[in-house]
């Protein structure tokens, strides 16, 4: 049972909500400083004090002032106008993990809601009630409104949620677990559009996708050093200690753990005195894009915890203050420093599945890993396929976060793009992912020209585990179905802990 407060959440127990479906709880205190807050807004409402968004128009209209007694339809029409998101939903995980940061960012108590609209999302997280979500039509500034918009409706018994692969109407899910939909009032509803969930929700996926495929590579790529008899001074631990990047020392470390008892791998001078550089800078290559990984982590635990809500309440109700916390800009450069960082490790994953079929560079390897060259074209085209992949991510890497478009008539005229950003950063991922199963098939061909038993006992025990889903090469097919089935195991699968 995660205990959530608004403070301490952690992309760890994040990671327990949403893939071993631990169920949350609400820390007493922070109820009770919802409480207090939403004193507050009762008081502003009773006392006409003006203030934006709970008696005001929204974004242009903040100077139209609105009646008493239509507050709280004031907050029905912003959640239906602004649920206009298009395009493909996201990923349902995507959509659990939104509910549980918004809740947890409203629980801080700085938005004005009531006890029962932190209760109900609580609800919607235990019961699996996801609300289906597009993923287009967010600027990732004044929050990211068309996507939490969606998740809004949901909580009034309107909109769709998810239920296995159908969607079904939010009215129906409610009545199934015997709950009614809730009516909202004063606030409450800017309190939970006005937030940078759907990026965030969408960057802690890919951080623990990415995080995963970090350390995937670097087995995949041990493999391929034993495919081309790498040359192993590359990582002796005086060359990175040289240099002083933590993440650099810690691939190097990794990589010597897990050849130390290879009998394919080389030594300086053996049969080369240097590799080519996608070999000898796997840990500066790669250490580089863990640098980045643990920049994103910071600023995703920073954001999970973090007030985005607008205006916020403090002093118990006496200061209210409208600001900017909705901004995306933070995670929308984390996101995009997060695509370069995984394009390269697509990147360099490429250029070593060249040297593999490449027989001007493979070290005696069969031309394109192929029985028969000429008859048959062996792995030729999967290294086309990964190249596709590599200039594809290219394109998704330039950074969305350089553009802006002006809205709501120039009010808000600098907005984050980070909901692009990281929707982009996961396609990257997807594509890397399938790049570096593409490496590994091919290391494990590669291997296989060798002699499969002079592998290490950690790359052999990845070969026997693969080898299981893709079959070698013997005589040409099509791969296409080889490619998405280890790209899938390798996303739903465990890291081998000799790697780590």
């Amino acid at each position: 049972m995660i205990t959530l407060n608004g403070n301490n959440l952690t992309i760890e127990q994040v990671n327990r909500v949403l893939f071993d479906n631990e169920k949350i709880r609400i820390e007493e205190r922070s109820m009770e400083k919802v409480i207090k807050s939403r004193s507050a807004v009762e008081k502003i409402v009773s006392s006409h004090k003006i203030t934006y968004g709970i008696n005001t128009g929204f974004g242009k209209f903040s100077d139209v002032e609105i009646d008493k007694k239509d507050v709280h339809a004031l907050q029905l029409h912003l959640i239906r106008s602004h649920a206009c998101g298009i395009g493909d939903p996201f990923p349902e995980v995507v959509s659990r993990a939104m509910i549980l940061l918004r809740l947890n960012a409203l629980l801080k108590g700085y938005s004005g809601i009531r006890p029962i609209l932190a209760e109900r999302l609580m609800v919607m997280v235990n019961e699996h009630i996801h609300p289906v979500i597009p993923q287009q039509g967010s600027l990732g500034a004044s929050g990211d409104l068309a996507p939490l918009s969606h998740l809004a409706l949901v909580l009034i018994g309107e909109g769709e949620v998810w239920q296995g692969r159908k969607r079904i109407h939010a009215a129906e899910a409610w009545k199934q677990i015997g709950v009614a939909p809730i009516t909202l009032q004063a606030k409450e509803g800017l309190a939970l559009i006005n937030g940078t969930q759907a990026m965030t929700a969408m960057g802690v996926i890919n951080y623990l996708q990415a995080q995963k495929l970090a350390l995937q590579s670097e087995s995949i790529a041990a493999m391929t050093m034993e495919g081309l008899h790498g040359v192993m001074d590359a990582f002796h631990p005086a060359i990175h200690e040289a240099r002083g990047y933590p993440q650099q020392i810690a691939v190097a470390e990794r990589m010597r753990a897990i050849l130390h008892d290879s009998k394919l791998t080389t030594k300086q001078g053996d049969r080369r005195v240097q590799d080519a550089y996608s070999l000898r800078c796997i840990p500066q290559v790669h250490g580089a894009s863990w640098q980045v990984l643990d920049y994103v982590k910071e600023k995703l635990e920073i954001e999970l915890n973090a007030a985005t809500d607008n205006p916020l309440i403090f002093d118990d109700g006496e200061t209210v203050i409208s600001g900017g916390n909705f901004h995306g800009q933070p995670i929308a450069f984390a996101m995009d420093f997060l695509k370069v960082a995984v394009a390269e490790l697509a990147s360099i994953s490429e250029r070593r599945i060249e040297r593999l079929v490449n027989p001007q560079l493979s070290d005696g390897l069969p031309a394109f890993l192929s029985q028969q060259p000429g008859l048959q074209s062996g792995a030729m085209i999967l290294q086309y396929a990964a190249a596709s992949l590599v200039s594809e991510n290219k394109t998704l890497a330039h950074p969305a976060s350089v553009d802006s478009i002006p809205s709501s008539a120039n009010q808000e005229d600098h907005v984050s793009m980070g909901t692009i950003g990281s929707r982009h950063a996961y396609q990257i991922i997807q594509n890397a992912r399938r790049v570096l199963a593409i490496e590994a098939i091919c290391a494990m061909q590669a291997v296989d020209c060798r002699g499969a038993f002079g592998m290490s006992s950690a790359t052999g025990a990845c070969y026997n585990e693969w080898r299981s889903l893709v079959p070698a090469i013997t005589e040409d097919r099509s791969l296409s179905q080889d490619i998405e089935k280890l790209s899938d195991h390798l996303l739903s699968g465990k890291v081998q802990k000799a790697i780590i």
